[in-house]
């Protein structure tokens, strides 16, 4: 890891020159509408200085021939995403990629750009062309999640070798990761405390989908797959059938036949970004029950200090990071069975919030997704930096494969 403060590489104004208006081309597992979380509020940052271009996974539709769905959301910010014929093979799919993202650059001709990985996959149909900054954001282990590809780790080692910064979104991903490569910086989940503060606010509504349900309530937001200890939820209602549990959030990778049923469960789906802390101010307590498994080994979930920003206390499963960044220190409380869970929540809702809210705000005062944002903006400026001369070569001679 490279040595100095964050605050020095952002107070230089030379290193932050160096990448100065170029392109982001984002390659990402995660599509923009999905759920509104670490690339969003990173890349709609970047978005206010540089053109930034969201590449999703493709889709397959009835078409003649590829082409690539171009949309804005907001001002520097495209969402592209690869509309793909039917029955292609893996080599016909990579080689669509490949044509429509050079012709996607070749709008940008005679300028550098930086190229930003969530998915190491990307490299399949990106891995012929330069870029002036290779940044891989490695938010979760995506080779322990269900269904990832046989190749996955293969191309993260290799894009490993040509990434000049690495960052993680966790504690626990950078221990594991933190040995391969020499400019790697942990950067574990931020919040916009003003946005979930709403949750706080005595004037707030509940959603009318959420008004009725009875009191209490213990309230899970987020992506609901492999990740989400089903059973753990089934015994927690069935222990206490006057409590009412809300699901907020899409079902992805499991049968939501599956799914625990009961009367007080309830199965809300996906809800925009900006309704969330209307959901979760009507809570009394914020449940996180993740399984305890490999897909669930590295993650730093966001939802942590967004529950505290809205003023909801939290029961979580053993989660790594929540229980090293918040469970040590008593943010959130640890429990390991549907009994447990019961009397941690049980405590949560009796205690007085007035002195744990204080100490809530103090913590959360000490980071942001601005805070956070500046930190990897200036560890990018100064990877382009350490380069040399490179940036100034003519855009011309920087077509070649980057080895």
């Amino acid at each position: 890891m490279r040595q100095g403060s964050s605050v020095q590489l952002a107070e230089n104004k030379d290193v932050a020159t160096s990448i100065a208006g170029l392109p982001v081309i984002c390659f990402s597992h995660l599509r923009w509408d999905f759920v509104y979380q670490r690339p969003q509020h990173l890349l709609s940052r970047f978005a206010r200085r540089h053109p930034v271009v969201f590449i999703e996974e493709p889709i397959f539709e009835d078409v003649a021939a590829p082409e690539l769905r171009r949309s804005r959301r907001g001002e520097g910010l495209e969402v592209c995403v690869p509309v793909l014929p039917h029955g292609l093979s893996e080599s016909g799919k990579v080689h669509a990629q490949r044509e429509l993202l050079d012709a996607r650059l070749a709008e940008f001709a005679g300028l550098g750009r930086i190229f930003w990985y969530y998915t190491p996959m990307a490299l399949l149909f990106s891995r012929h062309l330069h870029a002036d900054v290779v940044v891989f954001d490695s938010m979760d282990e995506l080779s322990a999640f269900k269904g990832a590809p046989p190749e996955l780790l293969a191309l993260e080692e290799e894009l490993m070798l040509r990434a000049d910064v690495v960052f993680t979104g966790g504690h626990s991903l950078f221990e594991a990761k933190k040995h391969r490569h020499d400019n790697i910086h942990v950067f574990p989940s931020s919040i916009d405390a003003a946005h979930f503060g709403r949750g706080r606010e005595p004037g707030r509504r509940d959603p009318e989908d959420q008004a009725g349900l009875p009191r209490p309530r213990l309230g899970f937001f987020g992506v609901i797959d492999e990740r989400f200890d089903c059973d753990l939820l089934k015994a927690v209602a069935a222990a206490k059938p006057d409590w009412s549990f809300v699901m907020v959030g899409p079902v992805v990778k499991i049968d939501p036949a599956d799914l625990p049923q009961a009367p007080n469960i309830h199965w809300i789906g996906a809800r925009s970004y900006q309704d969330l802390p209307d959901y979760i101010g009507g809570w009394d307590v914020g449940f996180m029950p993740f399984a305890l498994n490999e897909s669930t080994r590295f993650i730093s979930p966001t939802k942590t200090p967004e529950f505290l920003a809205a003023g909801v206390p939290v029961v979580s499963t053993a989660v790594n990071d929540v229980v090293r960044s918040y469970g040590e220190d008593g943010f959130v409380r640890i429990a390991g069975d549907a009994a447990s869970v019961v009397s941690v929540a049980q405590s949560l809702m009796e205690m007085d919030r007035g002195p744990w809210l204080e100490k809530v705000d103090r913590k959360l005062a000490h980071t942001s997704w601005d805070s956070t944002f500046a930190e990897i903006y200036a560890h990018v400026a100064a990877a382009a930096g350490a380069l040399g001369d490179a940036l100034s070569e003519p855009a011309s001679t920087r077509e070649a494969v980057n080895v």
